[in-house]
């Protein structure tokens, strides 16, 4: 199914090509400024740290249905080896296999592309087996720290978690916004609460994937209309699964990262960071969450904190 009418008149009114500049790598980033950062760090009240990420582990969030995405693969390398000679101190080494999005992490822009093109217009060919992503790799993405704010869709609309056809809209967005009681500004890094990894962290991976609350291919607009600089939420998929229009596969990737040029999360734990944010009705916060810098990788695990 070719990509409709309306996904075009929408990238059309989201596209950041060229917005900062034609050799640009790193798009909305662009937006956390020294003065963005400085605010951030004004949001600080208790000091109080919350991590958002899942344990890396071999029983992790996928489920084999995305080819090759494998869940962390750990093993021991060394066991307490004296490695200068008996008697001298010994060492334990690890190594780990994993696809770079199996769990918590954030997507680089050529992670997706769409009519041969990449963010800022680059040929998707500029992705080769051997290097990797020439341009926009998530190694660009060197320091995201940011102005978090927690958009709680599911507390918004009187839930714990959205069902799981759910597809959210910027009007949830708008009821979120309200509940944070602060207005989702430049530079910001939204956080959005659907409730649905509440199915993994009660054991059912499977109901976890599938069917999946997720972002309305209307919500990018929004995302826009506010500059924010990178979204995540707690789904494995980021839009809603199955499509939310039948055979129309990832549009809110494309127009994110190839329109747009805005990374994007998945598979944050945004549970605790919700009960939190719910006691001290503070929805704004200090947000550390810098990927591992792999050189020419489309994604990479991140282990983001919230300081409130």
């Amino acid at each position: 199914m070719s990509l409709p009418a309306e996904f075009h008149e929408i990238a059309g009114r989201v596209n950041n090509w060229g917005r900062w500049g034609a050799d640009d790598e790193i798009g909305t980033l662009n937006l956390i400024t020294d003065e963005v950062v400085r605010g951030a760090a004004a949001e600080v009240r208790t000091g109080q740290r919350i991590p958002l990420a899942l344990p890396l582990r071999q029983d992790g969030v996928q489920t084999g249905m995305i080819p090759g995405r494998v869940n962390p693969l750990h093993v021991m390398v060394q066991i307490n080896q004296e490695l200068f000679g008996p008697g001298t101190v010994a060492c334990s080494d690890d190594a780990v296999t994993m696809g770079l999005q199996a769990a918590t992490h954030w997507d680089a822009l050529p992670h997706v592309s769409h009519s041969g093109r990449l963010y800022n217009g680059r040929p998707a060919d500029t992705v080769t087996a051997h290097g990797g992503a020439e341009f926009s790799g998530i190694d660009t993405a060197r320091h995201i720290v940011s102005r978090g704010v927690l958009l709680d869709v599911a507390r918004a609309r009187g839930t714990d978690r959205l069902d799981g056809g759910h597809a959210v809209t910027p009007e949830d967005l708008d009821a979120a916004e309200e509940l944070a009681g602060t207005r989702v500004r430049a530079g910001d890094i939204v956080l959005v609460r659907t409730g649905q990894i509440q199915a993994y962290l009660a054991g059912d991976r499977h109901g976890y994937a599938f069917p999946s609350p997720g972002l309305s291919i209307r919500t990018p607009e929004w995302f826009h209309a506010r500059d924010v600089a990178a979204v995540a939420n707690d789904t494995l998929t980021f839009e809603m699964f199955p499509p939310e229009t039948e055979g129309l596969w990832l549009p809110v990737h494309a127009l994110h990262l190839v329109e747009m040029g805005m990374p994007q999360g998945q598979n944050w734990n945004l549970e605790e960071l919700s009960t939190a944010c719910g006691e001290t009705g503070h929805s704004a916060f200090l947000l550390s969450a810098t990927p591992e810098p792999f050189v020419g990788a489309t994604g990479s695990p991140v282990a983001p904190v919230a300081i409130l």
